[in-house]
């Protein structure tokens, strides 16, 4: 029903953009694909819709799930104060919210010893973005901050990917650097001694770079539909997969579908 409701949201939403210039970009993608998830004995995160949902005013933006002030608008260069929620409860809750559709992570269970996984909640950060673009590609730096009290951690990432076009095909290959500090890494990776039995020891995480790869590609087969298609690696730092509640030390995700832009 979650995903029925959005879905008709998106729909009758270019409703209230009207106008050459809408603020609005919207977008729909159906299909397939699964997110890994790292949790032991958890079942990977299915994925049948994908949706782009945001909007540009002059000054402030709404980007599928950031909130954003942009206070420097240059030709090549952009740079703004953004508000967003950490994603990393996703593995251990059942609703995946970055990928905006309802998925369920496993029960888990250790040869006959029941393991509950530890409790970990949404974090609201706040920090800076930094775009820039040219010939050359684009370049996204990120610095970020939790500002609710939840692991009173940061995370500092920098993001690169370029585009490539072949007649109807578009192709954006590019790769990621994300260094997390020792209180976020704890947080979600770490086991507390309220929180440990013979299944999950105790165990205190410090901090980490996780490294990425990812391949984005399309196939356009007029100005609104196309063929899409994603495929994601991200290998996650040693404190991470180090963690008794980690049994994998990657994340790998992968997309296919139709996509409509309206």
């Amino acid at each position: 029903m979650r995903n029925l409701a959005v879905t008709i949201f998106v729909l009758f939403l270019p409703l209230l953009a009207k106008g050459a210039e809408s603020p609005w970009r919207l977008g729909m993608a159906l299909g397939y694909g699964e997110r890994g998830n790292p949790l032991v004995a958890s079942d990977d995160i299915p994925v049948v819709v994908d949706l782009d949902i945001a909007w540009f005013g002059k000054r402030f933006f709404f980007d599928n799930g950031d909130l954003g002030f942009t206070f420097h608008d240059g030709r090549r260069v952009t740079a703004s104060l953004v508000a967003r929620a950490r994603s990393d409860q996703v593995f251990f809750g059942r609703a995946n919210f970055e990928f905006v559709n309802i998925s369920l992570a496993g029960d888990a269970l250790e040869d006959d010893a029941p393991l509950e996984l530890p409790d970990r909640d949404f974090a609201g950060e706040l920090g800076f973005e930094v775009l820039a673009d040219g010939r050359w590609g684009f370049l996204q730096i990120n610095a970020f901050h939790d500002v609710t009290g939840v692991h009173d951690g940061y995370e500092v990432s920098l993001d690169y990917g370029i585009g490539l076009r072949s007649g109807r095909w578009y192709f954006e290959p590019g790769f990621r650097l994300a260094y997390k500090s020792a209180k976020l890494n704890d947080y979600y990776w770490g086991i507390r001694i309220d929180e440990s039995n013979p299944v999950l020891p105790t165990y205190e995480a410090g901090d980490g770079v996780n490294t990425g790869l990812r391949l984005n590609a399309s196939y356009h087969f007029s100005k609104r539909w196309a063929f899409r298609m994603a495929v994601d690696y991200e290998e996650l730092n040693d404190e991470i997969a180090a963690s008794p509640v980690v049994d994998r030390d990657n994340v790998v995700g992968y997309f296919a579908g139709i996509s409509i832009d309206f």
